[in-house]
């Protein structure tokens, strides 16, 4: 590699770049005024305005960076990969402001410098995880991002669940871990390559010990599978959604989640896509019925997860068992094994950021004035609480997949994928899921408006920026429900991944 590949390398990976100088400045300025904590959230949302600059610019730039060898590169820079940092870096601007609100992050002011650092070492993590060509990358980028997350959801220490969580993320995430790197140190031996692209030219014309082969792939979908919370590697979630902090929590359930289902899409269709046909379906190495799997997976996850949430009195853990069940219906578009399929997921996902963190931040604030996240506490808030309690039903409205909200374009655009695959069975299963979520949202509607009101009188101070924040999130919750061209166009543009 010569210099000037190396700098032309450099300036694809741009946001990376501005990521990691922000999270060094955010560092050097907690070092050296150890005192001034205010301006660290300033900071970091200046880098990440600048780095989200950036990386619109790379929008239909498709291009590989960091090759070694013949045609073997680390990283690809495409549009689809683009798509999912714009989601990452907007999810992690929102973020930023629950961070400024929330109490419990509030208490560890002496801590916010690394608070602040350790959530830009999260983004630096899925920004690579997104734009991984190579099972080395993608392990490194999953232990960076995990790593952070790991402390963040512990952050708080005067918490005993905040500990709690934290542990228990370390051991099952390491566990995960092992698994998957086994899993790939399993190809990385019959294949000679950590190429995705390399390996997807060796199947073309070498045959594997199936069941060796089969093995490894499963270790490999273990550990991706734990980062999207699909079942049966679900089982960190609901401990550590409930017990992390709200901002850290509502983090997990979005940006994680797109980084872990971004890679897995890429490893699927750069790894094993052996030709598209007419119609745009991939036809995928027979190593596995992709298909079946995936659809087992969904299946199981969505239903598991509604279920579970029927029977949870804690809102976060109820939303935990949502978002459970949300990875089981994004898996479904994967499942189709299409770019329209593909189009749905991308769709989803946009359309989840918006709705998932509304719900998430409502509840934060709500929590904050009655020290409570449980629902039966929720009684006759709707008239103490009335702009948060619409906002709040709103984001659940759209959870369940209900017009006029943007999460009823998200399933139709899901359930019109399912249907044009003649899928028509587990559309039917989905759409029965879809129903059975109904039951617990709408049990939060029943206490905010139909139980009697508590006599306690609650009031929300500065909320300005509060109510600014829940707008920016229930606006386009709102808009897209009726006029969706502009998201759905974003997602079919964003389609292209390099490799295949």
């Amino acid at each position: 590699m010569n210099i000037n590949n190396f700098l032309s390398d450099l300036n694809l990976i741009l946001p990376e770049i501005i990521i990691v100088s922000t999270l060094i400045i955010v560092l050097l300025f907690d070092l050296i005024f150890k005192n001034n904590k205010t301006l660290l959230p300033m900071l970091t949302l200046a880098g990440l305005v600048l780095a989200f600059f950036f990386t619109i610019l790379n929008f239909g730039v498709n291009s590989f960076a960091f090759g070694y060898g013949s045609n073997n590169y680390l990283l690809s820079i495409d549009d689809f990969s683009i798509f999912f940092k714009v989601v990452i870096l907007f999810s992690s601007l929102i973020i930023i402001g629950f961070s400024v609100t929330s109490d419990e992050i509030k208490i560890c002011r002496d801590r916010h410098g690394e608070y602040y650092s350790l959530i830009l070492g999260m983004i630096i993590g899925m920004f690579f995880i997104v734009s991984a060509n190579d099972l080395i990358i993608i392990y490194i980028s999953i232990e960076i991002l995990s790593l952070s997350s790991y402390i963040l959801a512990g952050f708080v220490k005067t918490s005993i669940r905040n500990s709690e969580a934290s542990l228990k993320y370390v051991i099952y995430g390491g566990v995960s871990s092992g698994i998957m790197i086994f899993g790939m140190s399993l190809i990385y031996g019959m294949t000679g390559s950590t190429n995705l692209i390399e390996i997807n030219n060796i199947l073309k014309v070498t045959t594997f010990s199936d069941v060796t082969f089969l093995i490894s792939i499963l270790m490999v979908l273990a550990g991706l599978g734990f980062k999207i919370s699909i079942v049966p590697f679900h089982f960190w979630t609901p401990d550590v959604y409930e017990g992390a902090p709200l901002p850290i929590t509502a983090y997990l359930s979005v940006a994680s989640k797109a980084a872990g289902f971004a890679v897995l899409i890429r490893f699927i269709k750069i790894m094993f896509l052996s030709g598209i046909t007419n119609n745009e379906y991939w036809v995928l190495f027979p190593i596995i019925d992709w298909r079946s799997l995936l659809i087992i997976f969904s299946i199981i996850t969505m239903t598991l997860g509604n279920l579970s949430a029927l029977w949870q009195d804690n809102l976060k853990r109820m939303l935990a068992y949502s978002s459970i069940a949300h990875a089981g219906y994004i898996l479904l578009g994967l499942a189709v094994l299409s770019n329209q399929g593909l189009t749905a997921v991308l769709i989803y996902f946009l359309i989840y950021l918006f709705m998932n963190l509304g719900a998430f931040f409502v509840i934060m604030l709500i929590a904050n004035e009655i020290n409570s996240e449980d629902i039966d506490d929720y009684k006759g808030l709707g008239y103490s609480l009335p702009f948060l309690s619409a906002m709040l039903s709103i984001f659940l409205i759209s959870l369940v997949g209900l017009p006029p909200t943007a999460g009823f374009i998200a399933k139709l655009y899901l359930f019109i994928a399912l249907v044009d695959a003649k899928m028509i069975l587990v559309a039917v299963i989905a759409l029965l899921n879809t129903v059975l979520s109904l039951y617990y949202y709408i049990r939060v509607l029943r206490n905010l408006y139909l139980s009697k009101p508590s006599e306690k009188t609650i009031t929300l101070k500065n909320t300005s920026l509060k109510y600014s924040l829940v707008l920016v999130l229930a606006i386009p919750v709102l808009i897209i429900g009726v006029y969706f061209e502009p998201i759905t166009d974003l997602a079919k543009y964003s389609l292209k991944i390099l490799g295949m």
